[in-house]
């Protein structure tokens, strides 16, 4: 839905998107009522799913890194 404003501009109902032109899921997780509190008083209530964003990618790239130095390991004991 998207309001139009007494100044002549729009602006969409909702939260913004992610990222522009990029298609996004959702999916739910279950996390401990203490691991959200800990996120809460980190970064605020209101940032809880960017933290939890931020960190999977982290995560991502950590695992594709230890797994692409694995193979070059592999690749020269062959």
């Amino acid at each position: 839905m998207t309001l139009l404003m007494e100044t002549g501009t729009t602006r969409r109902m909702g939260r913004p998107p992610l990222k522009l032109n990029t298609e996004t899921v959702v999916t739910t997780i279950r996390i401990t009522a203490d691991v959200a509190a800990r996120i809460d008083a980190l970064v605020g209530p209101n940032k809880r799913g960017e933290f939890i964003r931020e960190a999977i990618e982290r995560e991502l790239l950590a695992r594709a890194t230890a797994k692409a130095r694995q193979r070059q390991a592999e690749a020269r004991l062959k």
